[in-house]
């Protein structure tokens, strides 16, 4: 597994944690739902530091190449590469007890619009819940993407 990790300095840019999360929660999730081979993508900010980034997970050594992946919007947003870029070879993975069906739509981005709760199905294989569930959103299951808030 690989694992990639950039992150920007905000102060001297045009850009502020605020507007990355607004940017974030209204134009780059459906983006990255759809890359083929990417396990996770976190995105993160630093609020003492004044830093936002990201984390990927790739399910293999091997990421899509660049052209294959949706534009950053991050590094156009921002106006220059990120401060930091790392690459490194994930060692191992461990998945605590959670009560989460999923992880999408998740943070402060998100918190108090419409897509914080939606709804998923998890398929559990027959030899019980484990590391094969799969999730799958509603679009997936053939509904109609929506923003209504569920509880």
């Amino acid at each position: 597994m690989r694992v990639d990790v950039a992150w920007w300095h905000l102060d001297g840019t045009p850009q502020t944690i605020e507007s990355m999360r607004e940017h974030l929660r209204d134009h780059t999730l459906d983006r990255w739902t759809q890359v083929p081979g990417l396990r996770l993508k976190i995105y993160f900010a630093d609020q003492e530091q004044n830093r936002w980034g990201a984390v990927m997970l790739w399910e293999t050594d091997e990421r899509p190449p660049l052209d294959e992946l949706p534009p950053n919007a991050a590094l156009a947003l921002i106006g220059r590469p990120p401060d930091i870029r790392a690459t490194f070879q994930a060692e191992g993975t461990v998945e605590g007890l959670h009560d989460l069906a999923s992880l999408q739509a998740l943070g402060p981005a998100f918190a108090g619009t419409a897509l914080t709760g939606t709804s998923v199905a998890v398929l559990t294989p027959p030899n019980g819940p484990g590391s094969n569930a799969t999730v799958l959103s509603r679009e997936k299951l053939g509904e109609k993407p929506g923003r209504t808030k569920t509880t």
